[in-house]
């Protein structure tokens, strides 16, 4: 069966690469932990707004660049 489920994506895996910064790093930099960088990156977890801001704001970017918004995406149950 297929739903419906708003999903929001981000590019902080490639970002910390092309850094070559480490997830411990960027955790310290955003003064949260690693496993809190691991689930960002895995799109587990959806940052505060706040936090997307200090996240775009560490890599020199707009919230945009990292982060996007997918309200049509469908995903099986």
């Amino acid at each position: 069966m297929k739903y419906k489920k708003q999903k929001l994506r981000n590019n902080l895996f490639l970002l910390r690469a092309e850094k070559r910064w480490t997830q411990k790093y960027v955790a310290e930099q955003l003064d949260v932990t690693r496993q809190t960088i691991h689930a960002l990156e895995a799109n587990k977890y959806s940052p505060s707004l706040i936090l997307a801001f200090e996240i775009a704001h560490l890599f020199g970017k707009n919230i945009e660049e990292i982060f996007s918004y997918d309200k049509n995406s469908e995903e099986e149950v």
